[in-house]
């Protein structure tokens, strides 16, 4: 029974990982750096980039999925 319990507590991890993982806008992603030509520093504040951390350009991104029509400000 506590074998039984512990791979059920396995398997709901391990799907709540793999979802939270295929949301969309849940962590930052190289390909994004690399189709707009910015580093990760252009749109993130730290060194280790998540959703949490954006600033004004991230959330430009954010919102349109593109960097075209952003005007930095200043």
């Amino acid at each position: 029974m506590m074998r039984l319990l512990k791979l059920i507590s396995l398997m709901a991890a391990v799907a709540a990982l793999t979802v939270s993982a295929s949301l969309p806008g849940t962590y930052a992603k190289p390909e994004y750096s690399k189709k707009e030509k910015k580093s990760c520093k252009y749109c993130h504040t730290s060194n280790k980039p998540s959703k949490d951390d954006l600033n004004d350009a991230g959330k430009y991104y954010r919102d349109h999925k593109t960097l075209d029509g952003y005007t930095p400000k200043g």
